[in-house]
């Protein structure tokens, strides 16, 4: 029977995530719910650091650093303005600031990626809506070059991270929150494509940038996830409990070859 501990430490996760199967010396990213995880002594920055000692000082921790408030294309914009008129929108999209690598915070990611974020020595991704961010040996190459016009594919950090044999941690979070997958999106052949817009940096101020990449959609990334965690063999999906979150480790490229496969046939089959 597991025992709840009332509040967690660092060394506690620790175990529990090298029992899961995380790589000392490898890359991990990382999706996280705190909440899932339960009180812990010294709050996220022990959550970080049980990560961090537990792929040790060769180790590479990265989190995605999503930033959809400053487009008026995201799924965040379109919630914010649910009900609002002409003119109230207008202020909206007058009102959001532009990506700054260095100061632009991704509130949507949670706490744990915040944190992440802003710990010394952390490097982010240039990219004005889906960034990353690292930390350790490996984060220069993970971040590096990350096109402004590819979300997601093979000029950005997740394709770093599938050559690298990245491992992915989802830590009280579903399938449905597991970016990998995407990478899938643009594997597939002729994936469907969209017009993208948001603000950035211009000459001291701000200005609207549109650019066409993939049409990006998690809404089967449930399904899928399920559908791949019954076909993984090998120890290729892992589950545990990491403080009080129900957890899965994975590998990145194995998920982004299952749904290079598998959107195919189901996409087609709803179209």
């Amino acid at each position: 029977m597991r025992v709840l501990s009332a509040i967690h430490n660092e060394e506690q996760l620790a175990a529990q995530l090298s029992g899961l199967g995380v790589e000392p010396g490898g890359v991990l990213m990382v999706h996280a719910s705190l909440h899932a995880v339960g009180p812990v002594e010294d709050g996220p920055g022990a959550v970080v650091r049980a990560v961090r000692r537990t792929l040790g000082p060769r180790g590479t921790l990265v989190v995605p650093a999503f930033t959809p408030e400053n487009s008026d294309t995201s799924a965040a914009y379109r919630d914010r303005v649910r009900g609002l008129g002409e003119e109230e929108r207008a202020a909206v999209r007058a009102g959001m600031a532009p990506f700054d690598r260095a100061s632009t915070p991704a509130p949507l990611m949670g706490a744990f990626a915040e944190t992440v974020r802003l710990a010394p020595g952390a490097l982010r991704s240039s990219h004005p809506q889906t960034s990353f961010a690292a930390l350790g040996p490996r984060a220069g190459r993970i971040v590096a070059d990350h096109s402004p016009d590819c979300h997601l594919g093979e000029r950005s950090p997740l394709a770093r991270l599938y050559e690298l044999g990245a491992q992915v941690l989802l830590l009280g979070t579903g399938f449905d929150r597991c970016t990998a997958f995407h990478l899938g999106e643009y594997r597939v052949a002729g994936p469907p494509r969209r017009l993208y817009r948001c603000v950035v940096s211009a000459n001291g101020g701000r200005r609207w940038w549109e650019y066409e990449d993939v049409d990006l959609d998690d809404s089967d990334f449930g399904a899928m996830g399920a559908d791949f965690e019954r076909a993984a063999s090998g120890g290729a999906v892992r589950t545990g409990f990491v403080g009080r979150a129900d957890s899965r480790l994975i590998g990145l490229a194995d998920a982004v070859d299952f749904a290079r496969h598998w959107l195919p046939v189901h996409r087609s089959e709803r179209s």
